[in-house]
């Protein structure tokens, strides 16, 4: 006879009502199956100690789930400091755990609500503005802007390059054989609209102009309102196209002002969904005016709105989990007072990071008043005791993940997120952490 017992989801925190939730373990000589609410969310008949989940059927360390099954010391859940993905709420990692048809009117009903959302959020209007999700991260809807947009064989294109990310534009022109200038401008300054100006003053020659707002690699803030104002003045027939990535849902950003075009960003960025796709917000009649131009039947943003118009799906299979997700990552954000209350929560964070960070020695790359609040950008030290993959390993070790690696090009840096669903008491145990794997490699503080 089945051995039939009940157990509750606890997260070290005070539950919410969806995350009070009957399992139902069935311990069969055959079947072992975990079973939130219908459905199957464990197999093989590996439990959790104190009624935790754990992935790939891995029990972790006091009872704390853990990522790929592997716990961190001391059982710690794993604390993500990084630009993206983020740390999220269990109430949207909740709302992944429904199956949905992805042509059922449940889905398109997620799918609407949720384009009809960012439009808002966005600080623009439907009659001029729409959203346009398309399956796949970050770079893949930049790539589908840019592939919608350009002309293959005519078009000139002007990616205004202060980091990584609008280095890859130039890459995704090369890859489409499309002409293209890479106004190269340096990694610690923002790009105001006065530099721009200079610029297009000798050539104003351009079908399309892109700029990075929050540049990821050091966390600077590009003027793209002013660059966008200078922009139409000297070339009123160019696209203006604004990677927002790292900053929509955080950051505040007239599109209207900055006469923007299209508008680019992620699901796992500052909404706080989870990797799957990412979305442009952009005017209807610049869209319009690029059908034919794209080379690729998938990057065909075009043909993407209009496949949404006319029945309110994907044209190809869409994540519908994530989706799912998302939109209760939107309802979360409304409920926290929308963009504005998220910019003074992260803000709250940045400020703890920092100042903590500068009280054990480590400098900031870019100056403060240059750089957003949602990615921070330090100095390795020059410490003969210093080595970064240690010190990122140590800190895995006591649960936090920050950014793995160098992106500067003049000077060796490392990254820390101050983005997603983070706490002040998050900030100071990192710090702590920071502090400790210091201590095990020798470093003396403060370490600069």
């Amino acid at each position: 006879m089945n051995n039939l017992y009940q157990k509750v989801i606890w997260e070290n925190r005070t539950p919410t009502a969806n995350s009070l939730q009957l399992l139902t373990y069935l311990d069969t000589t055959t079947t072992d199956s975990l079973i939130m609410n219908g459905h199957v969310i464990a197999q093989n008949g590996h439990s959790t100690q104190n009624g935790h989940i754990s992935q790939n059927g891995q029990s972790s360390q006091n009872g704390h789930s853990s990522r790929n099954g592997h716990s961190s010391q001391n059982g710690t859940v794993m604390k993500l400091f990084t630009p993206g993905p983020l740390e999220t709420t269990i109430s949207v990692r909740e709302a992944l755990l429904t199956d949905y048809g992805s042509r059922s009117d449940e889905m398109i009903s997620i799918i609407k609500f949720i384009r009809e959302k960012l439009v808002v959020f966005a600080g623009v209007t439907e009659d001029v503005y729409t959203c346009v999700p398309i399956q796949g991260s970050g770079t893949f809807a930049v790539e589908a802007v840019m592939n919608t947009t350009t002309d293959k064989k005519n078009s000139r294109v002007l990616i205004i390059d202060n980091g990584r990310y609008g280095e890859r534009m130039e890459v995704m022109c090369n890859y489409m054989g499309v002409e293209f200038h890479g106004m190269r401008e340096p990694e610690s300054k923002p790009v105001t609209g006065e530099t721009v100006r200079k610029f297009l003053e000798q050539d104003n020659n351009w079908d399309i102009v892109t700029i990075v707002h929050s540049e990821t690699t050091t966390g600077v803030l590009n003027h793209v309102v002013d660059v966008g104002k200078v922009v139409k003045e000297i070339c009123p027939d160019a696209l203006y196209i604004v990677d927002s990535m790292s900053s929509f849902g955080a950051i505040e950003l007239d599109l209207e002002a900055g006469l923007v075009d299209f508008m680019i960003s992620s699901a796992n960025k500052c909404v706080e969904g989870v990797p799957g796709f990412a979305y442009t917000i952009c005017r209807k009649d610049s869209l319009l005016k690029c059908q034919g131009k794209a080379t690729s039947l998938c990057f065909d943003l075009v043909q993407q709105y209009l496949g949404f118009q006319k029945n309110g799906m994907f044209r190809f299979t869409p994540p519908t989990h994530c989706l799912a997700a998302f939109k209760q990552a939107l309802i979360e954000l409304e409920e926290e007072g929308g963009v504005a209350n998220r910019t003074k929560r992260y803000k709250k964070i940045h400020r703890a990071l920092i100042d903590g960070m500068e009280l054990l020695g480590f400098e900031q790359y870019i100056p403060e008043s240059t750089q957003g609040c949602v990615v921070t950008c330090f100095k390795q030290p020059t410490n003969k005791n210093w080595d970064f993959k240690e010190f990122y390993q140590g800190l895995i070790d006591h649960g936090y993940v920050i950014y793995a690696g160098n992106t500067c090009n003049d000077c060796m840096t490392f990254r820390i997120g101050s983005m997603g669903r983070l706490t002040s008491k998050d900030v100071r145990q990192l710090l702590e952490c920071v502090r400790k794997v210091l201590h095990n490699m020798a470093i003396e503080i403060p370490v600069m």
